[in-house]
């Protein structure tokens, strides 16, 4: 999901100095949620290929920016700006990974891993782009010591 981000500056970009990623907590449920958080976000989203920021948010803040930049008004798991930004929606992601036997932390992960190579790219919007992506994506996580996303658990 790639909002068009033409626009200037993104809410995620303010205050943003220079072009080191960095990695924003802005819900606090976050940190409770997933040990060693920040060395877990940093190792995958390299490992993927990098982004600028990333901003671990509730789901509110989340729907406001799909609301602004997509014209979708409701909250999505993960959100890639072309400005290197990825923006994750905390109870999305939480109910995504209880629904799916997922460990939060492994869900976490894909999603970093979806969004940077939203960055790098990769789309899923036919079905052969959505096959060499999600091959990505497991590439990725496998070398992470993840578990691949796409198999039931």
């Amino acid at each position: 999901m790639d909002p068009d981000s033409r626009r200037s500056p993104t809410p995620l970009q303010k205050g943003r100095v220079g072009l080191m990623a960095e990695i924003i907590v802005a819900d606090p449920r976050w940190r409770r949620s997933v040990p060693r958080l920040r060395q877990l976000v940093e190792r995958t989203v390299t490992a993927a290929g990098g982004a600028i920021a990333v901003v671990l948010e509730s789901d509110q803040a989340v729907r406001r920016l799909n609301a602004e930049f997509r014209g979708i008004d409701k909250p999505t798991n993960v959100l890639t700006f072309s400005s290197g930004d990825i923006a994750l929606a905390y109870g999305v992601t939480k109910r995504e990974a209880a629904a799916e036997g997922k460990s939060f932390a492994d869900h976490l992960a894909h999603l970093l891993v979806h969004g940077a190579l939203h960055l790098r790219g990769y789309d899923h919007t036919s079905p052969g782009e959505a096959r060499q992506m999600a091959m990505e994506e497991t590439r990725i996580l496998r070398r992470l010591g993840s578990r691949d996303p796409w198999c039931n658990r």
